[in-house]
């Protein structure tokens, strides 16, 4: 991470872009920035541009000359772009694919990682829009940084004060780092998501796997040189980037033939996919309907993916993962040794659809490390440090 892009809009807390903006300096970094014309009511263009020491960029339409289009050419110099404060206002703007001022028309077209330091009145923050808002724009993968809790200009002690400006930064540094490329030249598979067992054309079968832990997985799987084959039951998630290949599925049939075809060449497999265990026997051709009394589906043993993984294994570094709701260590361990597995990840079932997780890394009874809560995008890298190719 060298160029930061920084976006100021026009909450109150604009102000505080200016000590922002001046940390990053001082740590080396390259920043540029982009106002909305209500920050520069807040804090002046002029004040950014001395900090920075870069023009600051509010007009699309500036009589300036230039020779690149400039809302591509500052999405592409970006490595990560920082919106702080981020209102309610550039939410629903990004969310809702609004790109009306420089700012908002920048980040429609930014593929790099973009951070929304959330800042806003406390009623604003508690909006369900805002919550709707938010939760969108995570499943495309933008990232967010809560607000705290602290006196606000509209005279309340409340939930939407700006993250200390210190915090903020230690953020984009602690997750744009660049890691240790410890894959280059090795070919990694993981299953992510759920699968789902038809029982007619409109009934299924399934469980409430995200897959983010999946898709976290082969984010930073290929960040650290690796080639990923990503084999995906259902999600609401945008492909990673960088893939090898990504093959989308939906049933455990389909996963298993899609795994094990691929699973010879490969250096190391991560299971990570929610694979149903049983599917329905007998499968209706039409919708079936209502009728009085109980129905009855009969369900029949899906294939075992890991199991079958195990009984493969060669040279391959095999890792599974445990999510239960009780007895979480010994049926893991239980699962570790049943499978022929290097190493398992255990987790409580109730984390499936969160964005953290808390985890236990086992590769035998007397090597379990507990990692405490964290997002699961910074579990993929405490996860892949510990597989040896």
């Amino acid at each position: 991470m060298k160029n930061i892009l920084v976006g100021v809009t026009g909450g109150i807390a604009a102000y505080k872009s200016a000590n922002i903006i001046s940390k990053l300096k001082k740590k080396g970094y390259n920043v540029k920035v982009i106002m909305t014309e209500s920050a520069t009511k807040i804090i002046t263009p002029l004040t950014l541009e001395t900090l920075s020491r870069n023009r600051v960029y509010v007009d699309m339409w500036d009589k300036n000359p230039h020779f690149e289009v400039e809302h591509i050419s500052l999405a592409e110099w970006a490595d990560v772009v920082l919106v702080a404060p981020a209102t309610y206002n550039i939410v629903g703007k990004v969310a809702n694919g609004i790109a009306d001022d420089m700012l908002s028309t920048v980040i429609s077209a930014c593929k790099k990682q973009v951070y929304f330091a959330l800042a806003m009145n406390v009623n604003m923050y508690e909006n369900p829009i805002l919550k709707e808002n938010i939760e969108k724009l995570k499943r495309f993968g933008y990232k967010f940084i809560e607000a705290d809790e602290g006196f606000l200009a509209c005279n309340v002690n409340a939930k939407g004060r700006l993250k200390d400006e210190e915090e903020i930064v230690n953020i984009l540094e602690k997750e744009n780092t660049e890691v240790e490329k410890k894959f280059i030249g090795k070919t990694i598979l993981i299953t992510a998501g759920r699968t789902e067992e038809a029982i007619d054309p409109v009934r299924y079968l399934s469980n409430r796997s995200s897959g983010q832990m999946g898709y976290a997985l082969a984010k930073a799987a290929v960040k650290m040189g690796a080639k990923v084959i990503l084999v995906s039951g259902p999600t609401n998630l945008s492909k990673p980037e960088g893939l090898l290949e990504f093959v989308q599925v939906r049933s455990a049939q389909e996963m298993y033939e899609e795994v094990i075809k691929r699973f010879k060449d490969v250096d190391g497999a991560i299971a990570c996919a929610a694979v149903a265990d049983y599917k329905p026997k007998y499968y209706s051709n039409e919708k079936i309907k209502k009728k009085d009394g109980d129905l009855t589906i009969v369900l029949d043993r899906n294939p075992d993916i890991l199991l079958e993984m195990g009984k493969l294994k060669n040279n391959q570094f095999l890792v599974g993962f445990a999510a239960e709701t009780q007895n979480l260590i010994e049926n893991a361990l239980g699962k570790l040794k049943k499978k022929n597995l290097n190493m398992i990840v255990a987790n409580d079932a109730s984390n499936m659809q969160k964005n953290t997780n808390e985890i236990y890394i086992i590769k035998g009874e007397n090597e379990i490390k507990s990692i405490p809560e964290k997002s699961k995008e910074e579990l993929a890298f405490d996860i892949l440090r510990e597989i040896t190719l």
